[in-house]
């Protein structure tokens, strides 16, 4: 899978195929890096996946956009502020702790500053290459997609 440009158009068809695959949730992801290259993970608090390492993600609101909702939940969980949001990097799909169906869709991501200031989250971690490995198979895939779109 490689990575698609962010259009307005690539946005309406995700919510579109989600909605006609009976997803009932849908959560955007993003993927942040620092200058090295390293990505931004944080682990639960809640401990719901077992205490993987994950990627900043969270709920899409009622009427919010994805490029929106991915601006807030960055804000939100890390207290960074998204300054650009880069390629589409997939979507994977699983029950939410409620049972509901719910899809993922995630995105790279340019970032102001580099201080996290974590609220829902109990540890965060800038991984390098080999420090990405207690993540979800489903995480894995989407850092395997930034990787091979990243120079």
């Amino acid at each position: 899978m490689t990575s698609s440009t962010v259009t307005p158009d690539l946005l309406d068809d995700l919510v579109r195929t989600a909605a006609r695959d009976g997803i009932e949730k849908s959560v955007v992801g993003a993927v942040i890096t620092d200058p090295d290259d390293k990505v931004l993970l944080h682990r639960p608090a809640d401990d719901y996946l077992g205490g993987l390492w994950e990627l900043p993600s969270g709920a899409v609101e009622p009427g919010e956009s994805l490029v929106g909702a991915l601006r807030r939940e960055v804000a939100e969980e890390t207290g960074l502020t998204v300054a650009e949001v880069g390629g589409y990097l997939g979507h994977f799909d699983y029950h939410s702790g409620s049972g509901r169906r719910t899809r993922q869709f995630n995105f790279a991501t340019a970032v102001t500053g580099q201080t996290v200031k974590l609220t829902e989250h109990d540890a965060h971690l800038w991984a390098g290459d080999g420090q990405q490995g207690e993540v979800s198979s489903a995480v894995r895939a989407v850092l395997d997609t930034w990787r091979q779109q990243t120079p």
